[in-house]
């Protein structure tokens, strides 16, 4: 299963984007002291102690206002309340408990979620202690002091934060029916590619886009084997602000990802890939997961002998970072070419799960070396003195050098070149790791 989810929540201007930045590691959220400027929904991995989650950063909540771009973060949050595992309600000490916040809360507590209440901008826990008492008011729980600023009361914050998480039970540990997300922008054919696989109008499907509300598992048997395909939620249309609309997808896409061992990136075959398809393949692909590019729709596009193959390049210069992504041409309207989509999902979790052995993985690579000398860089040449597979979804391989430095990545490019030619490997990333073994140690 995948990583748990927390969810930073609240009103604007509590300091959000500030304790995702910390928590996270790194300045990804515009932090401005600006109410609403954290617009996109913005995700990141993080970890405490030997515990991994993804991070949500979430708009600003304003329970009541009119404003569009301020009703889009309110949607933009329940979005992100009902993908997390647990919720992190952040108030602000300074600005005191207020009305928004009593507002918010009975919002997170109709969720049914686990909550933990922070109040931030703590930065003299004895100056402010008294008026963080104000906040057992709202009646979600003991509040926890924090300064995202000073970084104060992060420690103790994530050793909540973790406790919460769910436990994995056996039962799914031991599921291991292939899992298939599929994912794309709204109102490309997602649900319709299901019901046609199922055979039945199981999902809303509707010209409407994003009529999918929440992320559905839906169990499919072909034959005789159990498939659980997991379709990403779209959003109502509430305005025509269209891109606000896309920028919801992409942490449904996150969470689906996350569960999944193979994804399918749905294309609409008229639009061609968009900017929103490229991030949310790129999610996939950081991930490591088995990747098929679905082109739907390719009954409404006018061919001649020249067609698919002008489109594919098409696709595999915009998606230049997946030239391993198979790539599929159908129509969930009349079913073309539908029914070859299981065969090519089998290949793709097979070479996620194939296993090289040591011995022909150095044989490669010698006749690799052979064939195109290693860079040298002052007079000092790379050395390659072994290669092994260490893992699997992705296929993932250690290369022990004499310099690290002196592997240029276009070298293991050239390698991972030869592997594939061997092995082939369709559909999913392959992983190196480099590391240094000095003459001696060999």
């Amino acid at each position: 299963m995948g990583k748990p989810v927390v969810a930073i929540v609240g009103r604007p201007n509590v300091g959000k984007s500030t304790l995702f930045n910390v928590l996270a590691g790194e300045r990804i959220a515009i932090v401005k002291d600006t109410p609403g400027v954290t617009r996109d929904r913005i995700y990141a991995d993080a970890s405490w102690l030997d515990r991994e989650f993804t991070l949500i950063d979430t708009g600003g909540i304003e329970p009541e206002s009119k404003d569009i771009i301020l009703s889009q973060m309110r949607e933009q949050a329940q979005i992100a309340i009902d993908t997390a595992d647990v919720i992190l309600f952040l108030t602000d000490v300074r600005q005191g408990l207020t009305d928004a916040d009593s507002k918010v809360a009975d919002m997170l507590r109709r969720s049914g979620k686990p909550i933990l209440l922070a109040v931030n901008k703590v930065d003299s826990f004895d100056k402010y202690l008294p008026d963080v008492y104000e906040f057992y008011n709202l009646g979600i729980g003991d509040p926890i002091p924090v300064s995202s600023a000073s970084r104060l009361g992060i420690g103790d914050l994530l050793e909540k934060v973790t406790a919460l998480f769910p436990e994995t039970s056996g039962m799914e540990e031991e599921d291991e029916r292939p899992r298939i997300a599929i994912v794309g922008k709204p109102n490309v054919g997602k649900s319709s590619i299901v019901n046609r696989l199922l055979g039945e109008q199981r999902l809303i499907v509707s010209d409407i886009a994003g009529t999918t509300r929440d992320a559905v598992d839906t169990d499919v048997t072909h034959d005789g084997k159990e498939y659980v395909f997991i379709d990403t939620a779209g959003l109502r249309r509430k305005n025509k602000i269209k891109e606000e609309l896309e920028r919801y997808s992409i942490i449904r896409a996150v969470t689906a990802v996350e569960r999944a061992d193979v994804v399918l990136v749905v294309i609409d075959a008229k639009e061609g890939v968009t900017e929103q398809d490229a991030k949310i393949a790129g999610i996939a692909h950081e991930r490591g997961k088995g990747i098929i590019i679905v082109v739907n729709k390719w009954d409404a596009i006018e061919k001649n002998d020249r067609t698919m193959r002008e489109y594919e390049d098409n696709v595999r210069r915009i998606l230049s970072f997946l030239p391993y992504a198979e790539i599929m041409y159908v129509s969930a309207l009349t079913g073309q070419r539908l029914h070859k989509l299981f065969d090519v999902i089998d290949m793709v979790i097979e070479n996620q799960t194939l296993r090289v052995a040591t011995g022909v993985l150095n044989e490669i690579m010698m006749e690799a070396t052979a064939m195109q000398q290693p860079p040298s860089d002052k007079g000092k040449r790379l050395k390659l003195y072994y290669i092994t597979q260490v893992s699997v979804k992705p296929p993932s391989f250690v290369i022990f050098v004499n310099d690290r430095k002196l592997m240029h990545f276009s070298y293991t490019r050239y390698l991972e070149n030869k592997i594939r030619e061997a092995f082939g490997f369709r559909g999913t990333s392959l992983r190196f790791f480099i590391r240094e073994r000095k003459e001696k140690d060999r």
